[in-house]
């Protein structure tokens, strides 16, 4: 037997016992003193956070202060336990991403390269050990039915690593499908493997399922896992009726495997390897940014890590009985909010994302694909795609009321609206509909 597979089906068997806590007291009983273990253990290996938390008291930890991605990238080599020198890890990396061989390692551990949504730059550090606790956890919260049953998965993401080889075993056959590829060559390699389970970006899914509607691709997979980017509710649509599916998400970062759906379809954060604290933009609506502390990574600790997503809780519990929170979507980053200014002339309002995905969506239905990006508090750019040319003026015309009547509703100034043809070409970067492609400055602050 490899000598992987059996702490990999310790940690899948034990993922699936945690998601059967007995409510959220349960939960928290066990949670809290394992947190409490492991940043005693990280705050003895680790000299950034030792100097960042002085003298406070480990169980009160959610006084630490934060870090975020920048603080992460400029501690890198007194934040790690390993040892790791930023520059190396950097060097390797980028060297993987060149020849597209992401097998090296430094020390047994795997190096990543991460861009996320932000475009800077940050690097990851999984030991062996979290990299097995990683696959087995991934394994029971993703794959359909049992593992004891035979998958075929096909994989879609920006680079591989010995991350997602680990999945690989006698009954689970893994393929990675590197997204800088051509189309033409993934529809050709899936209709060869002919997958059981399709994991990818949404971005791609959506391209694969008009492939799937031409003819081209021929594949009907049981299991369909949108991941990576945020899912929009006209791509899951469009996607779900091209492949009779229902589009199960895994919500994962650098950060973290921070969140899977149930069999139910709704999204729970894995709140038995993570905590996550909610800091609320829109407490009415649910809205939050997570700060998340990880207690099973040890080689890069991730302790009080604030994200720029924007999360939205349900407010209905899930029919699946998890105590652990349900989300009922993934808004986007925090810094794609929109910043208008007032119709008063008082300040400037914001606008979430979804809020504009929905107004779009909502205006037409000629609309097949958009994208929405603000250049400025004035200026905003939409790309569209539409059924035909003459839905395409219409669409736009439709568009733009229905911006007009969102921003009458919020007292915002209606921005200067420019349309153009929708484009996306698969680069490697994530899909994001809705943009906000300025910074805000003090003066911008929302009254």
């Amino acid at each position: 037997m490899n000598t992987d597979a059996l702490p990999i089906l310790y940690h899948y068997f034990a993922a699936r016992g945690r998601a059967k806590f007995d409510g959220r007291d349960e939960l928290e009983r066990w949670r809290e003193p394992r947190i409490v273990h492991h940043l005693d253990r990280v705050r003895a290996a680790s000299p950034f956070y030792r100097e960042l938390w002085g003298d406070r008291p480990t169980p009160d930890w959610r006084g630490f202060p934060e870090i975020d991605k920048q603080a992460m990238m400029d501690n890198f080599d007194r934040l790690n336990t390993a040892g790791i020198r930023k520059e190396e890890a950097m060097g390797l990396a980028l060297e993987a991403e060149r020849t597209r061989d992401f097998t090296p390692e430094i020390g047994g551990l795997t190096i990543g390269l991460s861009s996320g949504t932000s475009g800077s730059r940050g690097l990851f550090l999984v030991s062996r050990r979290e990299r097995l606790a990683w696959t087995g956890t991934i394994l029971a919260r993703v794959l359909p039915g049992s593992l004891l049953q035979r998958h075929n998965i096909a994989f879609f993401l920006r680079a591989d690593s010995n991350l997602y080889g680990s999945v690989r075993s006698r009954r689970v056959a893994f393929e990675f499908y590197d997204l800088l590829n051509p189309l033409e060559e993934h529809v050709a390699r899936l209709n060869a493997q002919n997958p059981s389970v399709l994991a990818a970006p949404p971005s791609m899914l959506r391209l694969l399922a008009e492939r799937l509607r031409t003819g081209e691709l021929r594949i009907a997979p049981g299991h369909l896992v949108s991941m990576a980017e945020v899912l929009d509710p006209l791509d899951r649509v469009v996607i779900e009726e091209a492949f009779g599916r229902r589009i199960h998400q895994v919500y994962q970062c650098t950060e973290g495997f921070l969140g899977a759906t149930c069999p139910h379809g709704t999204l729970h954060l894995n709140e038995d390897v993570v905590h996550i604290e909610k800091e609320y933009v829109d407490r009415e609506r649910g809205v939050f940014t997570p700060i998340v502390t990880d207690f099973v990574r040890f080689a890069q600790p991730i302790v009080r890590y604030r994200l720029d997503d924007l999360l939205t809780e349900s407010t209905k519990p899930c029919l699946c009985g998890s105590p652990f929170t349900a989300i009922e979507r993934i808004e986007g980053r925090s810094d794609d909010l929109f910043v208008l200014p007032r119709e008063d002339g008082g300040g400037f309002v914001t606008l979430f994302p979804d809020y504009v995905s929905r107004a779009i969506i909502g205006a037409s239905a000629h609309i097949e694909a958009y994208r929405a990006e603000q250049e400025s508090p004035s200026r905003l750019i939409v790309e569209l795609q539409t059924d035909t040319q003459t839905g395409f003026g219409q669409a736009e015309a439709d568009v733009r009321r229905a911006v007009a009547e969102l921003c009458g509703r919020i007292g915002a100034v209606v921005p200067a609206m420019e349309f153009a043809p929708y484009r996306f070409v698969p680069d490697g970067t994530k899909l994001r509909r809705v943009r906000r492609r300025f910074a805000v400055d003090e003066r911008m602050e929302p009254v």
